[in-house]
């Protein structure tokens, strides 16, 4: 433990980590010693990353690790990270961000990873693309997106970036349309990992079937699992056949099932046409009919009124 460790921190000057765990502070501490390279914040009570939070008097730091997870941050101002330009890993992870300002990132001219998991509110993900800036973050390998509930791969511009992985599982993608497929295409040298999203295995998932068994692009294609419909609930998506994914299938099914609707539509009318046509026979079969069965009645009941009295059982005889 070193003399100058900030309060409620536990500092090793060895490995050069300072780790402030829980506490009722609300900004940054500011006596950071110079010679951290790893700082760790959690389960603080910082809402808000202010302008300059990690400069100490005006001066830049030797920081290269950052964690910030678990602090209930909502909020990141514009060059909240000043003062850092040696820092590789940023950690935002298990926040609830609501606002990301457009040079929120500015000056992280050596990062390399930065994770965002479960951080992201839906206003915070419109603006997420304008912060990811290839002037505020020319060097970012890895950015990590888990379990923001993310409907569609974030609008960011993947060719302005160094990016080699791009982390989207748990989130609450059911397809990945053409569009975003030729993306994928263009950008070889990015991973995608998207296991755990909830995948509708449909026609609309066809060119994402065709890119996931022909790339290597996706080293989590094995646990990706369909979710729709019930019958392929729990299908690995690779193993999926051609025809489950085949739009021209679905469609001729579709029609085949309206042509066959049409044609008994059709042998209804017809029927109903040539009833309507010979109704005059029809009406006299039908009192043919009504006057045959009332004559056998007539003589069941005669008989039966024969059995049932034994005075005209004689007088018959």
């Amino acid at each position: 433990t070193d003399v100058a460790c900030p309060e409620d921190c536990i500092c090793a000057r060895d490995s050069g980590t300072v780790t402030c765990r829980d506490g009722k502070d609300t900004e940054v501490p500011g006596d950071i010693p110079e010679w951290t390279s790893t700082l760790i914040l959690e389960g603080r009570n910082i809402s808000t990353l202010q302008r300059g939070a990690f400069m100490s008097n005006g001066t830049e730091t030797e920081l290269t690790t950052l964690s910030l997870s678990y602090n209930g941050i909502r909020v990141i101002e514009h060059y909240a990270f000043l003062g850092l330009p040696r820092l590789h890993l940023l950690d935002l992870s298990h926040n609830s961000l609501v606002f990301i300002s457009a040079r929120a990132f500015h000056g992280l001219l050596e990062l390399r990873s930065l994770y965002l998991n479960h951080s992201l509110l839906p206003p915070a993900t419109e603006q997420l693309s304008n912060a990811l800036s290839t002037q505020s973050l020319p060097n970012l390998h890895r950015l990590e997106l888990a379990g923001n509930m993310l409907k569609h791969i974030p609008q960011i511009r993947l060719d302005m970036h160094n990016l080699h992985a791009l982390v989207l599982i748990n989130n609450s993608i059911e397809s990945i349309g053409g569009d975003n497929v030729t993306t994928l295409y263009q950008q070889r040298r990015i991973r995608f990992y998207l296991s755990l999203n909830p995948f509708r295995c449909n026609c609309e998932l066809e060119a994402f079937y065709y890119w996931l068994k022909n790339s290597s692009q996706c080293p989590d294609a094995g646990r990706l699992v369909c979710s729709e419909p019930e019958s392929r609930r729990g299908v690995p998506v690779e193993k999926l056949r051609e025809e489950d994914v085949d739009c021209m299938n679905e469609n001729l099914e579709a029609v085949s099932y309206v042509f066959l609707g049409l044609v008994l539509a059709l042998i209804g009318v017809v029927f109903l046409m040539v009833l309507y046509l010979n109704r005059g026979g029809i009406k006299m079969w039908l009192n043919n009919i009504r006057d045959a069965c009332r004559d056998q009645m007539e003589v069941y009941h005669y008989r039966y009124e024969q059995d049932s009295d034994p005075r005209l059982a004689n007088v018959a005889v």
